[in-house]
């Protein structure tokens, strides 16, 4: 038995699909909540492997499985659907309405992932009011042909437009100019590209989640139950359990961490919460939160008594205190974390520990007329602080700014 201050522990939710009609399935919420607002993806093809399993590939879900770990009670319309029978729209807002998990029964959200499947949905919207907001995945090209919405409507456009978007009147417009295709937001395919489709997908939530009153849970909450698990229950099984089925951390600096369960599993066992040192203190100095994600800026502070893997990776205790800025961006998932990126200056983590010289030899001339003498060398100062840097985190007075602007080169004989 886990001893731990929460009343329950976290868990993986197990997948539940329901086949409705032949092409459209539906995924109960996959959220440790277990019910919320309905969710229609219409798609090319479908999400699931079998009628148990959903397609999730390098970390990557499909559609379905990803509204759904939302919380969302969601349904896969795929184009399948649509060629075999008129009313697939009918059929789904059925079976969202006629499911337990679905709260409230009367607010449902749809998107398309091609122009084609808009325009193909999209003329029997007004037919079902619980339909709350609708949203398309296209290119510049497809923007004049496609059929307006009769819901507020969010498009999401592949390319660089030399004019301003159109929007107004119920129309929000985003342009993601890294990539071309209207396939962009589709996994499994060439034309996916996991930044743009991330930045979508956000995008997505503000949408929705204010037209469908939710899903909301609290981030913050969720975000201090998975560091408790770690740094202080350390707990391996309930760490994972707060976070989605196939999870993501990276330590930017060190590039440690893990993609997926069993990797990020492996780094949390064999290099993380039980390879702490023993007096590890946070202190939070600021936090942003947003729809799907906490941002933090905090002090790390630890005696470096042994090697920290995922820290200082190879260099053996010193012994020496450390007090490290570090930022935080969460990404969360409905009630659970999809993933950590943690950024630190280990220029600063090298000063602490005494392995950084305040000079090191400059590897080029610095011009044709300072040539150093038969004997001499140039050294540059390193442009990097030790604990000043978490002091001036700490308190803006602590120390003056502007000091390296004095840093120079010097020659020195050998």
């Amino acid at each position: 038995m886990i001893d731990s201050k929460y009343d329950q522990l976290p868990f993986l939710p197990e997948t539940r699909l329901e086949q409705v009609a032949d092409g459209i399935t539906l995924c109960h919420p996959l959220s440790r909540r277990g019910h919320g607002p309905g969710f229609i993806v219409v798609v090319p093809t479908t999400g699931t492997i079998d009628s148990k399993t959903l397609a999730i590939k390098d970390g990557v879900p499909s559609p379905l499985m990803k509204y759904a770990e939302e919380g969302f009670t969601t349904v896969e319309i795929t184009e399948k659907a649509l060629d075999a029978a008129t009313n697939s729209l009918s059929v789904a807002c059925a079976a969202v309405s006629a499911c337990s998990s679905t709260t409230p029964k009367d607010a449902i959200g749809l998107i398309a992932y091609t122009p084609d499947l808009w325009n193909r949905i999209s003329s029997a919207l007004a037919a079902f009011p619980q339909i709350r907001g609708a949203g398309v995945y296209g290119d510049l090209p497809s923007l004049p042909s496609l059929n307006p919405s009769p819901v507020p409507f969010v498009q999401h456009v592949a390319g660089k437009s030399p004019t301003l978007l159109p929007g107004g009147d119920g129309v929000t417009a985003y342009e993601y100019p890294d990539v071309t295709s209207a396939l962009f937001a589709v996994p499994f395919q060439p034309q996916f590209d996991y930044s743009s489709e991330a930045v979508s997908h956000t995008r997505n939530l503000m949408f929705f989640k204010k037209l469908l009153n939710g899903p909301y849970f609290d981030l913050e909450a969720l975000w201090d139950e998975h560091t408790y698990y770690e740094f202080e229950n350390r707990s391996l099984e309930c760490t994972m359990g707060t976070m989605v089925q196939e999870p993501y951390v990276n330590h930017v600096p060190t590039l440690t961490g893990g993609t997926g369960r069993e990797k990020l599993t492996a780094f949390y066992r064999d290099h993380f919460i039980f390879h702490n040192p023993d007096d590890v203190v946070t202190t939070l100095t600021s936090r942003s939160t947003g729809i799907d994600r906490v941002i933090d800026e905090f002090l790390f502070q630890c005696t470096h008594v042994s090697t920290i893997d995922w820290l200082a990776p190879g260099i053996p205790g010193t012994g020496r205190k450390l007090c490290i800025p570090f930022i935080a961006v969460v990404n969360i998932r409905g009630d659970r974390l999809y993933h950590e990126h943690i950024w630190w200056d280990q220029g600063t983590v090298l000063k602490q520990l005494g392995l950084m010289p305040d000079y090191l030899p400059l590897p080029t001339p610095i011009s044709s007329k300072d040539e150093p003498t038969p004997r001499g060398r140039f050294e540059y100062r390193v442009p990097a602080m030790g604990i000043e840097t978490a002091q001036k985190l700490k308190d803006r007075n602590s120390v003056e700014s502007n000091q390296m602007f004095e840093y120079k080169v010097r020659q020195i004989e050998n």
